[in-house]
């Protein structure tokens, strides 16, 4: 048996029946709720001194919500593994493959909020657009380090209706404030601005390398996927047939990858796609 394998399993079901905790994220995380216009301050970051701006990779598509790159907590991550391996092949369908299940890079802030002060620092997120957009001003010397709690600057955020990769939400639009002028007057609050920020590798839920594993292998292979029970609770397992003469969970023909590797023995799906991340 493999002992460390067991072990992880028995971790997941036992983690799997506990109720978990319900995070109130809109404590920590701010974005515009409806059309208008918002100001903010982004302030110094905690965890970096020099940027206040934190790089994170999601992967999108695998589900209802997305979920956080291991690559984030310095961990390897099952999906990005399997995309650097679609990359060492010279099939085209491979390399746009690899291209889709690359994690997308979001970018949180740190900002306080005019009008919500007593709220303390959120987190605000955004895309690669209002990320270069930001970069730009800072390397602007008529603006300089717009999150100087003495001479810095406001931003104004404006956010509209639009559409959104086909679907229509909130747009949002920058606009930095012509004056500067201080973070605030209140030592006491600049003390706890500084010092009490959220930090989203903390908020949010790390998931691990095994079940990242499972949500990989049963995207690349969905007509395998069955429900075992009715309940919620319960988990989805794959077949694993003993047949292994091209079955492997890529070698469709349905456009998923054409990744062959050759196999001298018998194994089970399950077993082929372990092989992958095995050192």
């Amino acid at each position: 048996m493999d002992l460390s394998s067991i072990k992880n399993k028995l971790s997941a079901l036992q983690s799997a029946g506990q109720k978990k905790e319900k995070v109130d994220y809109t404590k920590y995380l701010w974005k515009p709720k409806q059309e208008g216009k918002s100001q903010i301050r982004i302030v110094p970051s905690k965890l970096n001194k020099q940027n206040p701006f934190q790089e994170v990779f999601v992967h999108y598509g695998f589900g209802k919500f997305p979920i956080y790159a291991l690559t984030n907590w310095g961990e390897k991550d099952p999906i990005v593994e399997f995309a650097k391996q679609l990359r060492t092949t010279n099939d085209k369908e491979n390399w746009k493959l690899s291209k889709k299940l690359e994690p997308k890079m979001r970018v949180f802030a740190p900002v306080i909020v005019r009008g919500e002060e007593d709220k303390g620092v959120r987190l605000w997120e955004f895309g690669k657009e209002i990320y270069m957009q930001l970069l730009g001003i800072a390397d602007d010397e008529d603006y300089g380090d717009y999150t100087d709690i003495n001479d810095g600057r406001d931003f104004t955020v404006e956010a509209v209706m639009g559409d959104i990769g086909g679907r229509q939400g909130l747009k949002s639009s920058i606009r930095i404030k012509p004056k500067t002028s201080p973070l605030t007057t209140d030592k006491a609050d600049i003390a706890k601005f500084l010092e009490e920020q959220p930090n989203i590798l903390e908020i949010q839920r790390k998931t691990e390398f095994d079940k990242l594993k499972e949500i990989l292998q049963n995207w690349l292979n969905p007509e395998d996927t069955t429900e075992t029970s009715d309940d919620e609770d319960e988990e989805e397992t794959v077949e694993t047939p003993s047949e292994v003469k091209n079955d492997l969970p890529w070698e469709k023909e349905d456009s998923k990858p054409n990744v062959n590797y050759e196999l001298k023995t018998k194994k089970s799906k399950a077993d082929k796609f372990d092989e992958l991340f095995e050192d």
